[in-house]
C-alpha cells in the first residue's frame, strides 16, 4: 500500500480542492498533486495538477509579512486588468481571501508553458542570437506595459503617482527598519543621497516593480515573452523605476555562484546602454536620469534581500539558497553608492564644462 504524496509546505491540497470545487465547479477532475516552484524569494508559487490540467497557485510567505507587502488582491487585480492587452499575463481564475483555506489569501491562475531564464549559464546554452532576441523582447514588453492607459483597463485608482519617488524611498526605508537585525554599512548613506537627488518623474504608468528576465516566461520558436509574472510590487508610478531595475539586473554583480545573479555575462546579451537606448527609442521617454533609477534599484534590492535574510534567520523561508542571501546585501549597497557617485561625477563634469563655455563665451 502506498501513501498519498505529502502536501508542499504552505499548500493544503485537500482544502484547496474543496474550495476549487465550490468556487469553480468542474474545473478539477481528479485528486490534486502540487509542488513548490523554486526560484521565488518572496511570495510562494506552486504548480498543481489533477493529472489532466495544470494551474498555478500564489500565496504569501509563511511568516513575517510586512504591511502592504505580499498583497494577493493587488496581484490578482492587475493581471485581471492586463489580461487581453498587449502585455502577456496568465489568465486569472479565482482569488480567495478566506484564510481558513490555506492560512492566507491566495489566487489561482492558468499555467503557461515557458522558461524563466535566471542565469547567464542558462542563456549561454541557447546561444547569443536567441539571448539577444529574448532580452530585447523583454525591453519591448516593458514598453508595451508602460503604454497601457490605466483608466482604460480599470486601474485608474491602482496607486497614487503624485510624489511617487519620495514615497518609494520612505516606504523602502520603513521596510528596511522592519527587517533590520544587524548593522549595514553604507545603506543609510545611499538612502539619504537618493533622497537629495530625486529626478522629476515622467507621466505615470502601470509599473511592474520587479521587472527582470526571470520574472517572465519565454517560449515558442521566436523566443517570445509568453507571460509576465510576479506582480506583487505593481502600482501606478514612475515607469523609469522599472527600467532602472532592468538595467541593474543586466549589470555584472562581480560574484560567482550567487543565489541572486544577473544575466549580463551570457554571450549576445545586450549591454545596459543598449537596453536604455532601445527603451528610449520605442517609448519616447527621456532616460537621461537612468543612473539615479539604477542606484535606487540597487538600494531597493538590498532592502528586499535583507528582509529575506531576516526571515531566514527566523526559520520562515521555503526553498534553497537562502543561507547566502545575507552576504549579498553589502554588495548591492556598494553598487548603489558607486552608481550614484558616477552620476554625480558626470553631472559635475557637465557643470564645469558649462561654466568654462560661459567664461569663454
Amino acid at each position: 500500500m502506498t501513501s498519498a504524496p505529502a502536501d508542499p509546505r504552505g499548500l493544503d491540497l485537500e482544502r484547496l480542492r474543496g474550495h476549487l470545487d465550490r468556487a469553480r465547479p468542474g474545473l478539477v477532475s481528479g485528486a490534486l498533486r502540487g509542488r513548490l516552484i523554486e526560484g521565488g524569494r518572496s511570495n510562494l508559487t506552486y504548480e498543481i495538477t489533477d493529472g489532466t490540467a495544470r494551474w498555478v497557485v500564489r500565496r504569501p510567505p509563511l511568516g513575517h509579512v510586512l504591511a502592504t507587502a505580499h498583497d494577493m488582491r493587488r496581484e490578482h487585480r492587475v493581471i485581471e486588468a492586463l489580461h487581453g492587452t498587449a502585455v502577456p499575463v496568465p489568465e486569472p481564475l479565482l482569488l480567495c481571501e478566506d484564510d481558513s483555506v490555506l492560512g492566507a489569501p491566495f489566487y489561482v491562475m492558468e499555467y503557461v508553458d515557458g522558461v524563466p531564464y535566471r542565469t547567464a549559464e542558462q542563456l549561454a546554452a541557447v546561444g547569443p542570437e536567441r539571448t539577444r532576441r529574448a532580452v530585447l523582447g523583454l525591453v519591448d514588453t516593458l514598453v508595451e506595459l508602460h503604454a497601457v492607459e490605466p483608466q482604460a483597463v480599470g486601474l485608474g485608482d491602482f496607486g497614487r503617482p503624485e510624489g511617487f519617488l519620495d514615497r518609494q524611498l520612505r516606504r523602502w526605508g520603513k521596510q528596511l527598519a522592519a527587517s533590520r537585525g544587524r548593522e549595514l554599512a553604507g545603506i543609510d548613506e545611499l538612502h539619504g543621497a537618493l533622497g537629495r537627488r530625486l529626478p522629476v518623474s515622467p507621466a505615470p504608468t502601470v509599473v511592474h516593480g520587479d521587472f527582470r528576465l526571470d520574472n517572465v516566461l519565454i517560449g515558442g520558436p521566436d523566443d517570445t515573452i509568453r507571460a509576465v509574472l510576479d506582480w506583487e510590487m505593481s502600482t501606478l508610478g514612475d515607469p523609469l523605476t522599472d527600467l532602472g531595475l532592468l538595467v541593474m539586473y543586466s549589470s555584472d554583480l562581480g560574484l560567482t555562484g550567487s543565489p541572486v545573479s544577473t544575466t549580463s555575462g551570457a554571450p549576445g546579451h545586450p549591454t545596459p546602454a543598449e537596453l536604455v537606448e532601445r527603451y528610449a527609442a520605442r517609448s519616447g521617454r527621456d532616460t537621461g536620469a537612468i543612473a539615479w533609477y539604477t542606484a535606487f534599484a540597487w538600494f531597493k534590492l538590498a532592502v528586499i534581500l535583507e528582509g529575506i535574510h531576516y526571515r531566514y534567520t527566523l526559520g520562515q523561508t521555503v526553498g534553497a539558497g537562502f543561507d547566502r542571501i545575507g552576504e549579498l546585501v553589502p554588495v548591492f549597497i556598494e553598487h548603489g553608492l558607486t552608481t550614484l557617485q558616477d552620476r554625480q561625477d558626470r553631472q559635475d563634469d557637465r557643470n564645469r564644462q558649462d561654466d568654462q563655455n560661459r567664461q569663454e563665451g
